[in-house]
């Protein structure tokens, strides 16, 4: 299969694991840069087509993203099918991903994955954390 195949190919709807509710992009809304990026990284990582999105505690603001892939969701787990992309989110990181878009830029300066997220009060310069 090329790569090209790949990059543009979309998220299998099937049936969902046990445990697993499909969630919209009102919870995680990727831009389609965002989506051809994230297809592209899971074809080159081979770790898994699912973008694991959570919100863990550290960071300069408190709250920090962070993103892997991963083969399959978890029980609790909620899958957003959005940009041509397959993002899963547990039920905690929900509370507070809910309407945070996700862009991605090839940028030399201030490129990468940016995080607009509605819920967030306060920010670090370089988005990678938050406070609510």
């Amino acid at each position: 299969m090329s790569e090209t195949a790949t990059i543009t190919a979309q998220p299998a709807p099937g049936p969902l694991p046990e445990g697993v509710r499909e969630g919209n992009e009102t919870l995680v809304l990727l831009t389609p840069s965002a989506g051809a990026k994230v297809r592209a990284l899971a074809a080159r990582e081979g770790q898994g087509e699912l973008l694991r999105i959570a919100i863990t505690g550290g960071g300069c603001n408190g709250l920090s993203y962070k993103m892997k892939f991963v083969p399959t969701p978890k029980r609790g787990d909620i899958l957003v099918r959005t940009a041509g992309a397959a993002v899963v989110v547990d039920s905690k990181s929900a509370l507070y991903l809910k309407g945070t878009h996700l862009d991605y830029s090839n940028a030399m300066v201030a490129g990468g994955f940016k995080f607009s997220n509605p819920n967030a009060k306060a920010s670090c310069s370089c988005g990678e954390s938050f406070s609510l």
